[in-house]
């Protein structure tokens, strides 16, 4: 598939690379399929794209928790597992999606609705947290 982004500007993206979001995300309904796109420059890339291939117009900046020195735990519902096709906890990976309204604002994560996907069956969702202990905002991510 290709497709032509504002953001990573034009790419091919392989099958075995997209993720699929079957419910898309919160606001983003319509939005189901991504793919993790990070600089080509960096052989452990801090922060990510991840970029929508309904909608090339709609991408959004992800990280890892620890790059942000997070280690908190929550859990997945029965119906979250089966949506995940997750039969391992090894196979799940959590993103943050992080931005900042400009260059020298502080940059904030989203760790109310972090993303977890399942790295085997490429399928992904949005978790949606209640309530946690911390906010977190961070002046800069090296």
């Amino acid at each position: 598939m290709k497709i032509t982004s504002p953001v990573v500007g034009e790419m091919e993206v392989s099958a075995d690379r997209v993720i699929t979001f079957q419910a898309g995300l919160p606001g983003f309904e319509a939005c189901r399929q991504f793919t993790l796109v990070h600089s080509a420059d960096s052989d452990s890339p801090k922060l990510f794209v991840l970029q929508c291939l309904d909608d090339p117009q709609v991408a959004f900046t992800v990280t890892t928790p620890d790059v942000l020195g997070l280690n908190y735990e929550f859990g997945l519902t029965d119906t979250e597992v089966a949506t995940l096709d997750l039969a391992s906890a090894d196979d799940a990976s959590v993103l943050l999606i992080v931005s900042r309204n400009d260059a020298s604002a502080p940059i904030h994560a989203n760790v109310m609705a972090p993303l977890v996907v399942n790295t085997t069956t490429r399928r992904g969702l949005q978790k949606i947290i209640g309530k946690v202990d911390t906010s977190v905002t961070l002046k800069a991510v090296a």
